[in-house]
């Protein structure tokens, strides 16, 4: 696997990441280096520093203060849906799923995804960001992060057809189990909105998944932005045991591609994601 030169939509994921790192080592309140400032340390210009910026605003982890800079927001107040002792299962997505790469290549996994994968910054991680589509309509772009020590030969057909974690499974012996997964409300970006064929800053929504394998040891870190005018999520809630189990079927599952967690008959917690109609 050979890694290319870093393209438009990895060069927004790098500068997305350095300043998520900024957030997440400071407080909130604390400022953060000017626009001026990062685009010198960075190599990148303002137009996209800017637009990282203008994401993070408007998804609540920055405030921008007219004459006085940019701030980390205060925190967000954390809604578990689901308990982690109840045990659920996790319905299909309708639709017939398919994928589009938009990039595939080694990088070195920098300081934050390092830390989510348990690596060193330099060590390497296969990157991937590919659009999502269903019955041939745009509906998500994913950005994957894999350690590349696990998928030394992993191809572009794997990356575009079929199950991504059954390619794991079976081509490269890695059989993921547990996947912690967030969900909020975001906006698209002007970048984004091209892709997934919606106006800028249309609603949508934002999956950050750190999925690991049977020994514990994480696999890959994902974050993922899905349409708001087509994907909604509906969580069920078991409030008694049941004596029959649901049978689990294949297929996507919101933010969560199908694979080794629809062959298992429980996880830790679920949310299904049903594709709408747009008005």
């Amino acid at each position: 696997m050979k890694a290319d030169a870093p393209g438009a939509v990895l060069k927004r994921e790098r500068v997305r990441d350095f300043i998520l790192d900024l957030v997440e080592s400071h407080r909130p309140g604390d400022a953060i280096p000017s626009e001026r400032s990062l685009c010198a340390r960075l190599g990148v210009s303002r137009p996209t520093l800017r637009a990282a910026v203008d994401e993070l605003v408007a998804a609540g982890l920055l405030v921008r203060e007219h004459g006085r800079g940019m701030f980390v927001a205060p925190e967000k107040i954390t809604q578990e849906l689901v308990s982690g002792q109840q045990a659920m299962t996790a319905p299909q997505a309708s639709g017939t799923w398919s994928s589009r790469l938009l990039e595939f290549t080694t990088i070195p996994a920098g300081a934050r995804v390092g830390r989510k994968l348990r690596l060193s910054p330099a060590a390497e991680i296969v990157y991937v960001a590919r659009l999502r589509l269903v019955d041939g309509a745009p509906m998500a772009i994913e950005h994957l992060h894999i350690r590349a020590d696990l998928v030394p030969t992993l191809s572009t057909r794997e990356l575009e057809a079929g199950d991504l974690y059954e390619h794991l499974r079976e081509q490269h012996g890695v059989h993921v189990q547990e996947a912690v997964q967030a969900i909020e409300p975001t906006v698209v970006t002007r970048a984004e909105a091209e892709l997934l064929d919606v106006p800028e800053l249309s609603p949508a929504l934002l999956f950050e998944r750190l999925t690991s394998d049977t020994m514990g040891q994480p696999v890959e870190y994902v974050h993922s932005i899905y349409r708001g005018d087509r994907y909604r999520i509906v969580s069920r809630l078991t409030l008694a045991p049941s004596a029959t189990a649901l049978p689990a079927r294949l297929g996507h599952h919101p933010g969560i591609p199908p694979g080794d967690f629809a062959h298992r008959d429980t996880i830790a917690s679920s949310t299904r994601g049903d594709i709408q109609s747009a008005p």
